[in-house]
């Protein structure tokens, strides 16, 4: 199955092979961070020299108009849109470092979600629907 990913805003393709890249910034640095594209692998790519401290907050965006992708959900969530064959959800991630928690809606608000942190923000997202 191929995943293609957008930012929300720009509706650019942020997946043009088999990661998904984003611009992540944390104290004070810059970066391109790359992230597997299956929901619930936790693959992270990043600068060899770059540390990636477990626990740390994100600020990610989109690599082409640089907006901000935190989430209205939650401050530790950021979202992308997910398009499968005709079909486009809206994903939301954990931007903490090590947080497992991803989740993936569609129009009717039915969700999947993937990962050991998700009852952090399940309350949140019960009732959403992507539109």
């Amino acid at each position: 199955m191929r995943w293609k990913y957008s930012c929300p805003h720009c509706y650019g393709h942020l997946n043009p092979d088999d990661t998904v890249v984003l611009v992540a910034e944390h104290a004070g640095k810059r970066i391109l961070m790359g992230l597997h594209p299956e929901p619930g692998v936790y693959s992270l790519y990043s600068p060899d020299d770059f540390p990636i401290r477990e626990g740390s907050r994100w600020l990610l965006r989109c690599p082409l108009c640089h907006v901000d992708l935190r989430s209205d959900v939650s401050e530790d969530l950021a979202h992308l849109d997910l398009r499968s064959g005709d079909v486009v959800h809206r994903v939301y991630f954990s931007r903490i470092a090590g947080e497992r928690a991803t989740f993936v809606i569609n129009a009717e608000g039915l969700m999947k979600d993937y990962g050991i942190h998700t009852d952090h923000y399940l309350e949140n997202l019960v009732h959403r629907s992507f539109r």
